[in-house]
This record gives C-alpha cells, sequence and structure tokens, in this order.
C-alpha cells in the first residue's frame, strides 16, 4: 500500500465509525479538557481504541479529528458497570446543580467499585482542580494515566495544573505528551509555543 495513502485510508475508516459529528461545545482556553457537549452514544460493539488513536494522529484536517475524538470519549465515558453508569448520570446532575461535593462523594463511590473505569477518575479531578486540591486532582491523574496512558484530557490537565504551581518545564513536557497522542488538540498547541519560548528561549 502507498504508504501515503495510508494515513487517509486509517482516517476514513475511522470516521466512517463516528458516523455524523455535532458541533462540539469547548471549554474557553485555560481550562480543563473536557467531553464535547454532544459525545456520540456508544456503539453496541466495542472499537478498537488502538485504531481510533491510530486515526487520531494522522487526521489531516480538524473536522476529522474532532470526529474521532468523540468516538474515543464514547468509549471513554460508559462504563461496563450499569451502577457505574448511573451514579454518573447523577454526577452529571450534581455538576449542573453546582453541587461539586455531592458529585465527588458519587464519584467516590465510581472509582470505588468500578477502578478501572478511568472517566470516573478523570472527571474526580477535573473537580479537584476546580476546587484547588491540586494534590488530590494529580493522584487522580495518576490513576488516569496509569489505565490509559494515552488520555489526552488528563495529560493536558495534568500541564494545567503544573502550569498553575509554577512548574513551567514539566507542564510544557505533559502538553508536548497530550499532543504526541492528538496533534490537533484544540488551544494546546498555542500554549505549548508560549511556553516552549518561555522555557527554552526563541530560536536564534
Amino acid at each position: 500500500m502507498d504508504r501515503f495513502r495510508a494515513p487517509a485510508i486509517l482516517v476514513a475508516a475511522a470516521l466512517a465509525l463516528a458516523g455524523a459529528v455535532a458541533s462540539p461545545s469547548y471549554a474557553e482556553p485555560g481550562s480543563w479538557v473536557e467531553p464535547p457537549a454532544n459525545v456520540p452514544k456508544r456503539k453496541p460493539f466495542s472499537e478498537d481504541l488502538n485504531f481510533l488513536f491510530g486515526a487520531l494522529k494522522v487526521a489531516p484536517d480538524e473536522t476529522s479529528a474532532k470526529a474521532i475524538e468523540q468516538r474515543i470519549w464514547a468509549q471513554w465515558m460508559v462504563s461496563t458497570s450499569d451502577t457505574a453508569n448511573l451514579l454518573m448520570t447523577r454526577v452529571r446532575t450534581a455538576i449542573e446543580a453546582k453541587d461539586t461535593d455531592l458529585a465527588i462523594k458519587l464519584l467516590d463511590g465510581i472509582v470505588k467499585i468500578r477502578p478501572d473505569y478511568v472517566e470516573g477518575w478523570n472527571r474526580r479531578a477535573t473537580l479537584y482542580y476546580m476546587k484547588k486540591e491540586y494534590g488530590r486532582s494529580l493522584a487522580d491523574i495518576r490513576e488516569v494515566l496509569r489505565r490509559e496512558p494515552r488520555h489526552f484530557g488528563a495529560l493536558a490537565g495534568l500541564g494545567l495544573i503544573l502550569q498553575d504551581i509554577g512548574d513551567d518545564k514539566r507542564a510544557l513536557d505533559a502538553y508536548r505528551r497530550a499532543l504526541d497522542v492528538y496533534p490537533r488538540l484544540q488551544r494546546i498547541p498555542d500554549v505549548v509555543k508560549k511556553l516552549q519560548e518561555e522555557v527554552e528561549g526563541r530560536d536564534i
């Protein structure tokens, strides 16, 4: 197979899995990377995350990348436990009601009954970050990345926390890891460019 055609075929196949793409809603620059507002329903069969991540890395444009990203989030968001899924629904309701403490308590239950469910850890890390409990947020990010090292949301969140505590060098490394997984991740390339100039200096 022509080496230039292979990435295009990979992306096209991933997009076929993704189907119609709704316009996602992303957070403002400098905030935590979270799932798009309209994550598609998970397919009745389990899609190959390795395949989707391969397609994500070579996506030729933002539209293609977002479609593939949505399918990855669809895999991450749904647990194999009906109880965990029910509790996650209640977490979303608590977050919408701005009851962060209740959401965290519900997530405590989720990670206890399904420690393999990465989005339970990731969502709790997000809430701890919002409460500026950076130590707890970092601990949960560690659990996410131990289970899914390619979790670009957690990697970007790690970079955000490291920036907040003044560790720009390690923040830059975390953001670069996120971009290695997802080169078209929104906002992060600009952050990397700025940090690179501050940490490593401008090119001569």
